[in-house]
């Protein structure tokens, strides 16, 4: 079982002049579900090398049992530090992919040509795509074979428009993750604020916030068992 984690590149906040990057919770939890099942895990950014945080990631508030995990694991920092690039990745050579979110992905991820085409060509192989909270981003572009969006008619989720408003960054981001799939014709979903919500539609796994991760992991397993 070969699973793939796509981390951003992107540090900047907009035009905020504050940082961001991934979220740590988003990309620990699911890199130790993967890896406690016995999955080969490869990571992957746009750059390469080490992915940036998103330092609000970081404090206290948002510490779990797996980023706790995480900082006590120097072989997994390692990895992490090490992340391939992605347009050196072959799709042929996966099982399945996991995006971690984070704000980053917005910028980066989102328009980027390698992860648009990873996603295409999963999907047409009939292996499955997952993505939480911010990461849903990703499958803005990524088209059908027949060249419909991937998300048309799906039940889909993603970091809600009253979870980014809450945070204060709606005017921040390039677009909102809610309108986004619902533009794309998703059929988006959602549950109270910050309350974990995974749906799974066919090879679609996505995740409604940071407390979604660890589920949406779980069932990116389920489906490729």
């Amino acid at each position: 079982m070969k699973i793939l984690m796509v981390l951003t590149s992107h540090d900047k906040l907009g035009k905020s002049g504050e940082k961001t990057g991934f979220w740590l919770e988003e990309f620990a939890a699911p890199y130790y579900v993967f890896k406690d099942a016995g999955a080969e895990i490869t990571l992957a950014s746009p750059l390469g090398g080490q992915p940036p945080l998103d330092p609000k990631s970081d404090t206290e508030d948002f510490q779990t049992q797996a980023t706790h995990r995480f900082k006590a694991d120097p072989a997994a920092q390692e990895v992490l530090a090490n992340t391939l690039k992605l347009a050196d990745i072959s799709a042929n050579d996966f099982d399945a992919v996991f995006y971690p979110g984070g704000h980053g992905p917005l910028w980066d991820l989102a328009e980027d040509a390698a992860s648009i085409s990873l996603i295409q060509t999963l999907l047409a192989a009939g292996k499955p795509v997952a993505a939480v909270c911010h990461a849903p981003g990703v499958l803005r572009h990524p088209k059908t074979p027949e060249g419909r969006p991937v998300v048309e008619g799906k039940t889909v989720t993603g970091f809600a428009n009253s979870e980014e408003a809450a945070v204060g960054l709606t005017k921040i981001v390039p677009f909102l993750v809610e309108d986004m799939l619902k533009e794309n014709g998703g059929k988006y979903t959602k549950l109270a604020d910050w309350q974990p919500h995974v749906v799974i539609d066919g090879l679609l796994i996505t995740g409604q916030n940071p407390a979604s991760s660890e589920s949406a992991a779980e069932a990116l397993l389920a489906k490729l068992s």
